[in-house]
């Protein structure tokens, strides 16, 4: 298994892996954004190709097994929370709340693996990567939120020292997901 920095041209890989740790909540947005004449997609790759911004290839690691991309790790540290704008979809408003709870925490907002490539130890070795990454940023924990519906990954995050710290309920509106709330993992580490 390697693990690599993303790069710009990786950017359909990302698009699924952050839509699919965010049960198609990405993919959601992306339509309404570009409305029933766009490509959601193309604007996902757009933004994940970009050289800034939380989504982009920059925050970005493949981990590739035999030569084919299978898992992806995005994060970045996180930013102080400010007030959250009144304008803000009410759909993202339950994230930025358990967002806020970390401050100053390396936050890993994605860890996906595809189905072909499960049980193989990717999450894990990524898992592993992220600490070293949040180490060396200087940062004392990594925060990462996930799905109640995502038992695999719940499981992997408490085996590996991941603590529940808060729940918030997921605002569906017209968004169609099965889960019913957002969790907030803590993990302290030590910084490098």
């Amino acid at each position: 298994m390697d693990i690599r920095n993303a790069t710009a041209s990786d950017a359909a890989h990302l698009v699924r892996f952050i839509n699919m740790a965010a049960d198609d909540l990405p993919l959601h947005f992306w339509r309404k954004t570009v409305g029933p004449e766009g490509d959601p997609w193309a604007l996902g790759q757009e933004r994940a190709a970009r050289e800034t911004g939380n989504f982009s290839y920059n925050n970005a690691w493949l981990a590739e097994l035999d030569g084919e991309v299978g898992a992806c790790l995005l994060g970045y540290t996180a930013e102080e929370p400010g007030p959250i704008d009144p304008d803000t979809p009410p759909i993202f408003v339950p994230l930025l709340e358990l967002e806020a709870l970390a401050p100053g925490s390396w936050y890993l907002n994605v860890l996906a693996t595809y189905d072909a490539f499960r049980g193989k130890g990717l999450g894990s070795a990524l898992l592993a990567h992220a600490e070293k990454i949040a180490a060396n940023a200087g940062q004392a924990s990594i925060s990462l939120i996930a799905a109640d519906t995502h038992q695999d990954a719940l499981r992997l995050y408490q085996a590996k020292g991941y603590s529940e710290v808060a729940r918030r309920s997921v605002v569906k509106g017209d968004w169609d997901v099965d889960a019913s709330e957002w969790i907030l993992f803590i993990k302290p580490i030590d910084a490098a």
